[in-house]
This record gives C-alpha cells, structure tokens and sequence, in this order.
C-alpha cells in the first residue's frame, strides 16, 4: 500500500486512531483525523497531532471530510454504519480498520486470537510462550498496544501475538493470520451488531483470508464456535473440556494433552492442578493456548512451565485484597454476561456481586441459576442498573448503589469473613468510566483504602 501523498482520513482519536493516524503521517501521508468529541475534550490529543503535521475535524463529522479523501481508516470503536461512512463508501471510497491498515505493513508470522470471553488472558499466555520458547515474540491488538505500533519493530522470522475484537474485524479485508484461535461465540455486543448472528459472522472474518497452510484452533464445546469448521480451509486443532478430540488438545485423566494429528502420539503437558488460574473456562484458555504454541514449534516442557507461572492478567478475576477475612477480586473486563457468569462460576458461594454499567441489550436473567445458588447479594451501577433489577428480581438480595464507590462500601459491609466481593460487571464502562481498565483501577484503590462501612441501616436492606 503506497501511502506518500496520499489523502487519508482517520476517523476517532482513540487509541487506534491516533497511532493510525501518526504511522500514516510518518509514511508521508496527508492525514486528517475526525472526532465527534469537542476539542476541549480532545485537549490531550490535539497538540501532538497538530505538530505531527495532522489536520483536525472535532465536534462532528463533515460530509466533505470524508469524500476528499484516498483513504479512510477507522478507528474499532466507531461503528462502519456510521452515516458518513456509509456515504463515502456509496461514492466507491476505500474504507478500512486499523487492524486492516497495518496487516498492510506487517512483517513476519500472526497468531490471532477472538472469542467473546478470554482473549486478553489467552494473547498474554500466548506472548509468554513463544517468547520462552526462544521465538522473537510481540504482543498487541486490543490487548493494550495498536497493532500498526507493532510494525516497526516486526520482523520476517518473528511472531505477533493479537488479540482482535469483532470491532476490529469487521472492516478487515486481507488480514492473515498464519495461526487463528476462537475461543468461544456467545452474545455480546449485540448493541453494536444488532443480533448475535451478525456478531458471530463478525467473528468469522478472522479465518476469511487463511490457507490450507495455515492453522484454526476452534472449540468443540461451543456450538456456534463448532460450526465454522464447514466454512474453513485451514487445518482444524480443536480443544475440548468434555472428551478427547482427533487432533488438538483436551483433558485425560486429570492431565492437559495434545496430538498433533490422528496419527501422532499423545503428548502430556501439564497437570490441570497446576494451572494457577482461577475457574474452568481458564482451562479451555490454556488449552487453547496448548493448541496454538505447539502449532508455533514450542515444546511442550515449556509451555508447561510458563503455563504453572502465569498470573491473571489484570482486571480477570485478579486477586486485590483480603480485609477482615473477605477477598476482592476485580474482574473488571468482563464486560458481558457470559464473562460474568464464568467469573461467578470460579467461586463455590457467598460472593457480593457488583453488577452494572453501559447495557450491550444483554439478557441478565441468564445469570439465574449462579445468582441463586452462589451469590448473596447483586450491587447494582451504572445506567443499566433497573434494567438489571427488573431482570433478576425475586432471584437474589439486590441493592441500587448507583456508584462503584457506593457499592464496594455497601459490600464490604454486607460481606462476612469467608465471602467474596466480585466487581463483575456484565456490561461496558462507557458510561461512567473512559474504559474498563479505569473502571478496574478505580474498584482497586476503593478496596485498598478500606472504606468505611455502611450504616447497618442501609444494610439491613439487602434482607428486605
């Protein structure tokens, strides 16, 4: 893709947008950056793009903007329905992601990973394998660093390691991963693709470009996960917590084990008690990563090794604190009912369970048979809040806390030596907080400065 000169118009300035957007200036682009955001909320942003040589647009989107453009590259968080996207693309206008802008640009092997629940913990194992396994190795995608941030540094003999959201994968068009990994399909994110079809086909789009040589790790115990294989050409690796498999990985006998193919000897790995992560959707996640890091050539000593001394990433199901013998734990990316009726699941009972935030239309009843047989009480933030309650009504104690603040010092009050406090929201952070990192990180210093009980008043109302 020949950049110099060219007129190219990038669309958001998050976090994608703005490297987006300084990578095509520095390959000699004319580049314009459009946000809906005021400038005085982009007051950050701004002076570094217009001293890079960067046009700006902020407050809104002109028509004009978009159709004097070469290219268009948009960033994941703005939606391709976009009406200004949609018209630049009626005029016959290329319109692109980030994730699409640097596939373009970069060097060496792709190891991608989607699914709607354990991206972030299976792209950080994966970067830990390969790394230990003697392969140049780096890590990005929505898992912290854009991936055009990868560019400079990759190179042809070594690995990127991706964690790609359905965001970014909808406007891909070539991407390749050499190795792509689906860990599961469940609704999410139904806000923005309006149903879970059109969400799973999102999905998809990770395999449209693979090969015959090249590989997809898919799970067997996830129906709609399951049902890609008819559509793939590349060479399937399944994982399984339920039975053994053809080739791939599964569990036997209490062991993690892998072949390669039907006719290749089983190899053991690693004992299932020595996984330090907490519930058992993070054993489909190793085994997941058990599939990849061995189609990549990693030993399988050394994949046990760095597997026994991995730690939670941050915000899943990460271990904060202990005070007066109540454990917290923030699990502030699980940001759909499915990531919060796992975390719930890692737990036997008594867990005082933070719900709420920016609803994705999620169904919240699904969490019924969890919320009564192992949560205690539901502490409800953020917008979402009523539809909450009005969904889990008569299954559980629920208290309206409003605020994350309100609801870590009505749980901690509530909670009783042996129990759990569990920031586990089930849905975005956008209304309240920038992202869920900060939401994460905000639960944590609660927690950490030990905040004053609540009245035994506003306790008793979790009785009522």
């Amino acid at each position: 893709m020949e950049l110099k000169g060219k007129r190219v118009l990038v669309v958001g300035m998050g976090r994608s947008g703005l490297s987006a957007a300084m990578f095509l200036r520095r390959r000699g682009a004319q580049v314009t950056v459009s946000d809906v955001r005021s400038a005085a909320s982009l007051s950050r942003e701004i002076p570094a793009l217009i001293e890079a040589g960067i046009m700006v647009e902020a407050g809104g989107h002109g028509l004009l903007t978009f159709r004097r453009q070469d290219l268009i590259v948009v960033s994941p968080g703005v939606p391709m329905e976009t009406p200004e996207l949609a018209q630049a693309k009626a005029f016959g206008l290329p319109v692109i992601g980030e994730l699409e802008l640097a596939a373009q640009f970069l060097r060496g092997r792709i190891l991608a990973i989607t699914g709607s629940n354990g991206k972030t913990t299976t792209t950080a194992l994966l970067g830990d394998i390969l790394a230990s396994g003697g392969l140049p190795t780096q890590v990005g995608g929505n898992i912290g660093v854009p991936v055009v941030d990868l560019i400079e540094a990759s190179s042809d003999e070594g690995w990127s390691v991706l964690e790609v959201s359905s965001f970014q994968l909808e406007s891909t068009q070539t991407f390749h991963p050499h190795i792509a990994v689906i860990l599961n399909i469940t609704p999410d994110h139904l806000d923005r693709h309006g149903s879970f079809e059109n969400y799973a086909q999102t999905k998809e789009r990770i395999l449209r470009s693979q090969t015959a040589g090249d590989a997809l790790v898919l799970n067997a115990d996830n129906a709609r996960t399951a049902a890609i294989a008819e559509r793939a050409v590349a060479r399937i690796h399944w994982f399984s917590m339920q039975g053994e498999v053809v080739q791939g990985a599964w569990v036997r006998d209490g062991q993690v084990v892998f072949r390669a193919s039907a006719e290749a000897a089983v190899e053991t790995i690693l004992a299932v008690e020595r996984i330090p992560l907490k519930g058992a959707h993070n054993v489909e996640n190793i085994l997941a990563a058990v599939c990849a890091a061995r189609l990549a050539g990693v030993d399988g000593a050394t994949i046990a090794r760095v597997i026994a001394e991995f730690r939670a990433v941050e915000h899943r199901i990460e271990f904060v604190a202990r005070q007066n013998g109540v454990e917290y734990y923030n699990d502030s990316k699980a940001t759909n009912v499915d990531a919060a009726a796992k975390a719930i699941a890692a737990f036997p009972a008594g867990v005082h369970l933070i719900l709420g935030g920016k609803d994705k239309n999620s169904n919240y009843a699904e969490l019924e048979s969890l919320l009564r047989s192992r949560v205690r009480a539901v502490y409800t933030i953020g917008s979402a809040a009523e539809k909450i309650a009005s969904q889990i009504r008569g299954m559980v104690a629920i208290m309206p806390c409003e605020t994350l603040d309100r609801a870590v010092i009505a749980a901690g009050a509530a909670a009783v030596p042996g129990e759990i406090v569990l920031l586990s929201p089930a849905c975005s952070s956008f209304d309240q907080f920038e992202n869920y990192e900060q939401r994460g990180q905000v639960f944590k210093q609660l927690v950490r400065q030990q905040v004053e009980p609540l009245p035994s008043s506003s306790v008793a109302e979790l009785t009522r």
